[in-house]
């Protein structure tokens, strides 16, 4: 199995914390970065799987895939234990969805304040997506009730919104507390932490959760 995937891609890191979470073996081929060229030329491989020329892609003898929710799914079928998606039909499904809206809903508002740190209303629209994740998360440790892809999805997402000038603040105290057991688990650690290194290493500034990743492994 070969992971294609990018030093700055947050969709690609989701794929990679995943296929770790399950103890997967598999080849991680980081494509070729660059901050003034970013990817281009695009890799090879990419280009002829993904028409949308993203990572991540994965490659299995012969199945080819690209997307990242695509690649949870066949992650869940080829190896079930340790299920990270939850066994309840209804808490599947409330998982699934937050895992799309992390994508869909709240990243786009990310992606705005990447061209603009003041996208109009994105803050706005960004706090209020905490808001309500607060309020899912109330009492449990993990999102969906058990620990899965939402979780993954979520701390790659909000680890953009954080480096983009929108944090959690404090009316998101739970909210803060799941991203620090998040940074404990050794897989979340060792993708987003390969990840620090690398802002470091172009002389990015980190946010100030990501000093607890391991940078120095």
């Amino acid at each position: 199995m070969k992971i294609y995937s990018g030093p700055l891609s947050m969709f690609g890191a989701k794929a990679e914390i995943a296929a770790r979470e399950k103890g997967l073996d598999f080849d991680l081929v980081m494509v070729p970065f660059e901050m003034k060229t970013l990817y281009e030329p695009k890799h090879p491989e990419v280009l002829r799987i993904n028409p949308k020329r993203q990572v991540p892609v994965l490659i299995d003898d012969d199945l080819e895939l690209f997307d990242s929710t695509q690649i949870f799914e066949y992650l869940e079928t080829l190896k079930p234990d340790p299920p990270l998606w939850p066994i309840d039909p209804k808490a599947r499904a409330r998982a699934r969805l937050l895992e799309h809206k992390s994508d869909e809903v709240y990243f786009p508002h990310v992606v705005r304040l990447m061209g603009d740190s003041k996208a109009p209303g994105a803050h706005d629209t960004i706090g209020r997506f905490y808001d309500e994740m607060e309020r899912t998360l109330g009492g449990q440790s993990w999102l969906a009730g058990s620990y899965s892809y939402a979780d993954i999805a979520f701390y790659m997402a909000q680890l953009f919104g954080e480096r983009m000038g929108a944090p959690m603040g404090d009316a998101h105290p739970r909210l803060q507390a799941w991203r620090e057991r998040m940074g404990e688990r050794p897989a979340v650690r060792q993708v987003a932490g390969a990840m620090g290194r690398y802002l470091l290493s172009i002389g990015r500034k980190l946010p100030a959760f990501m000093g607890k990743l391991g940078l120095a492994s």
